[in-house]
């Protein structure tokens, strides 16, 4: 009897590993692209908050306290990337700060890969979204190391990747850590408590949620114990920021200056958290406004999320509008702050990785001319177009994940029915 093989047979085996190749070939561009940029890798200038950095750490070396002995704008768990390029002496700070950010994005690619081929993209898919990651320094430009957000950006997109393996508890303490160090991962928190609660039960929930809570405490709580009202003070200062001028609702106002349909004072406030913001009656009341839409962005965020299904793709979908609608309405947005949509943006479709990337080339357009964004100028203009695009970027993530997927739609028959026929 003559053997015939199957044309399935006879196809090459389906790497286990589809992510690793296009990661291992990505991983060198990226590191490429970051010296390309002014103030990137192996290149001595520094701009943003790097010299505060140092500062913190080299105090803390030298044996005072955050919020007791100095204050300190960020959350206590900035300091685990504060501190350790300290060790590395003063001379050597900036050179590895930025190694250090560089890891945290290589690291991010390799997640955002191990994403892409869990959520089942097409192998086009997998290569050209891991590829933009590679070269996004370029559209960060300075940023894209001098900034401490590409370490919350990390614990995030590693808390999706977790929960989508089945460690819930695990996702939820690098949630707490994400939390520790900057304030913005607590938006995911609703669709993940809501993913865990549905897939494994209350019990489950409510003991990652206990994760979350214990790792989060162990870098607050002891600046709590010796340091309160610094501590407070700290937090206090950023919550009680007012309508910064690149914000949606202060942009707005800054184009409205510009046409001469309103007269915007921007003040330079150089307190314990130095921003440059809008005053007066009408941008007090957008910052009221702005804080509203933003926790209702979350809120709805959070709503189209329980009425569908749990799958890894909808998941992705929620992290990313939890994250951009937090960006839109915020009342303090610096260019930085995008870094934290950009891993969960790839998980998506080419569609918003256009909106994207267009806001990170206009924010860097105007890194080097932020005089005339404070003084009004022209370049205000680029400001407005770059928040319209994160408002959009929201807007269409947020339909994407109203929009129910293709099983949703199909009608499910109970054992004892038989399906209704049309007469003929």
């Amino acid at each position: 009897m003559a053997l015939t093989a199957s044309p399935r047979s006879l196809a090459p085996p389906r790497s286990r590993r589809p992510w690793l190749r296009p990661a291992a070939a990505a991983i060198p561009i990226y590191v490429a692209a970051c010296a390309v940029p002014d103030g990137g890798l192996f290149r001595a200038e520094r701009f943003r908050d790097v010299h505060l950095y140092q500062g913190f750490a080299n105090a803390v070396f030298d044996g005072r306290v955050p919020y007791r002995d100095f204050f300190m704008e960020y959350p206590p768990g900035a300091l685990a990337v504060f501190l350790p390029p300290a060790a590395f002496g003063s001379s050597h700070y900036n050179a590895a700060f930025k190694c250090l950010m560089a890891l945290c994005g290589i690291a991010t690619l390799l997640i955002v890969a191990t994403l892409l081929a869990k959520i089942g993209v097409s192998t086009t898919r997998l290569w050209a979204a891991v590829l933009l990651f590679a070269l996004s320094p370029l559209a960060l430009g300075p940023i894209s190391l001098n900034t401490y957000d590409a370490w919350p950006a990390l614990l995030t997109v590693g808390a999706l990747a977790l929960l989508l393996s089945g460690r819930d508890v695990f996702a939820f303490a690098l949630l707490g850590a994400a939390l520790a160090a900057k304030v913005y991962p607590v938006v995911l928190i609703p669709p993940v408590a809501i993913f865990v609660w549905r897939e494994r039960g209350r019990i489950s929930a409510l003991r990652s949620l206990g994760a979350s809570l214990m790792v989060c405490a162990l870098f607050v709580v002891p600046f709590l114990v010796v340091a309160p009202h610094g501590l407070a003070e700290s937090f206090r200062a950023q919550a009680a920021r007012s309508l910064q001028v690149e914000s949606l609702g202060g942009s707005l106002l800054a184009v409205a200056d510009r046409l001469g349909l309103y007269s915007a004072t921007v003040v330079h406030r150089t307190g314990h958290a130095i921003s440059y913001d809008l005053v007066g009656s009408l941008p007090e009341t957008l910052a009221v406004l702005s804080s509203i839409a933003q926790a209702l962005a979350v809120i709805s965020v959070a709503w189209l999320y329980l009425r569908g299904r749990d799958d890894p793709r909808r998941l992705a979908l929620a992290f990313a509008a939890a994250v951009a609608g937090f960006l839109a309405f915020t009342r303090f947005f610096s260019p930085q702050y995008l870094v934290w949509v950009v891993p969960f943006v790839l998980l998506l479709e080419p569609a918003v990785w256009a909106l994207t990337a267009a806001a990170l080339v206009l924010a860097q357009v105007w890194f080097f001319h932020y005089h005339q964004v404070f003084a009004l100028g022209g370049y205000v203009w680029l400001v407005l177009m770059r928040d319209l695009l994160v408002l959009g970027l929201f807007v269409l993530v947020l339909l994407r994940l109203q929009r129910p997927a293709p099983e949703d739609e199909d009608p499910v028959l109970l054992e004892h029915e038989l399906p209704l026929r049309v007469p003929s």
